[in-house]
């Protein structure tokens, strides 16, 4: 690896972890909002949005002059790989933090709904993933990256179990069916931000031995 291509790839990457902090903080914003009904906190998220799909062009952008200019093989251009994929699975992580927080909007009309056991373990279990899952490529550890793909069996569960409590609360009060709906629907986003920090993850994989890990979750073990 030359000078020149090692200085753009750690910048490269320090981009792509500040990108990260960004969207970690925007899944916590739209929790809140969440739990608390702050509906104000959706102008926040929405202008955080905006700075994430506006770094996610500049860090795709980057990542294509390097390919251009340096062209990298082997491990290099996997690690180049490995980012435009990261950078496209945090941007989608930010949606659906946003789609997350816009739930409050319905919710805060029915302030009496019991907010569903398990929902705010999901969202701690995974922000953990995706921080996790970013420290495992900054340090290039397989290990940890496989560990952040069992948990999202983890997350799995919990959405389960969330989903057939709230069919159990409809069966007797069917009258609740919008509140039940926008947590079915919180629910299912977090279960997808899980999902695509088991995604980085596995990019991990892939930069770190070269196996694409996708769609072999049954195989993968610590």
């Amino acid at each position: 690896m030359t000078k020149h291509m090692h200085r753009d790839l750690e910048a490269l990457e320090q981009d792509l972890l500040a990108q990260s902090s960004i969207v970690e903080q925007m899944i916590y914003r739209a929790s809140r909002a969440l739990r608390e009904l702050h509906t104000d906190m959706l102008e926040e998220l929405l202008e955080e949005e905006e700075t994430i799909n506006r770094r996610e062009v500049e860090i795709e952008e980057e990542c294509l002059k390097i390919l251009a200019l340096h062209q990298p093989v082997a491990v290099d251009l996997r690690r180049v790989a490995t980012v435009l994929k990261i950078n496209g699975d945090l941007e989608r992580i930010a949606d659906l933090a946003v789609n997350l927080g816009e739930r409050a909007q319905t919710l805060v009309r029915h302030p009496e709904f019991s907010f569903p056991d398990h929902l705010d373990e999901m969202v701690e279990i995974s922000i953990g993933m995706v921080r996790d899952a970013l420290d495992a490529f900054v340090r290039l550890d397989v290990d940890a990256a496989r560990e952040v793909c069992l948990r999202d069996d983890v997350v799995d569960e919990l959405n389960r179990q969330v989903i057939n409590d709230l069919q159990d609360h409809l069966h007797e009060h069917a009258e609740d069916f919008v509140p039940a709906l926008q947590f079915f629907s919180a629910s299912r986003h977090i279960e997808r931000i899980a999902d695509h920090a088991t995604n980085i993850a596995e990019d991990v994989i892939y930069l770190v031995d070269g196996e694409i890990a996708r769609h072999r979750q049954d195989e993968i073990k610590l």
